[in-house]
């Protein structure tokens, strides 16, 4: 449906090393670095992206058990390098989103396109 829509490629970033994205685009049957795949998993090894856009988690109890900053859980829509749609899933008791994850979800991305004009005939 997302390619109807006129969407290029999906993006899956995290705070991690390439080595584990990798792993978990083999893992998950998609693309690593752009290789096969419409969808593709990328690397952001010290949070630069995650920080430029705002999106490092700051809650403790993630970073505790990570050691390191964890990204929010999100979906962004990007027209022509331009922020369009962000869909943040956190709540004060949820910061990750770990347990409502659904404002982050594609369907709520795909209702948001429709939302923007966006048809998927």
């Amino acid at each position: 449906m997302l390619k109807k829509m006129g969407i290029d490629e999906v993006l899956v970033l995290c705070v991690n090393d390439g080595a584990v994205m990798k792993a978990w685009a083999e893992n998950q049957g998609v693309g690593a670095d752009g290789e096969g795949s419409f969808i593709t998993f990328l690397a952001d090894p010290h949070g630069t992206f995650t920080d430029a856009m705002g999106l490092r988690m700051e809650h403790p109890g993630p970073q505790s058990i990570f050691g390191h900053g964890r990204s929010k859980r999100y979906s962004a829509y990007y027209d022509n390098g331009i922020l369009k749609q962000l869909n943040v899933a956190e709540a004060p008791d949820d910061p990750a989103g770990d347990d409502a994850p659904e404002n982050s979800l594609v369907e709520k991305m795909v209702e948001d396109l429709k939302n923007h004009g966006c048809s998927c005939d």
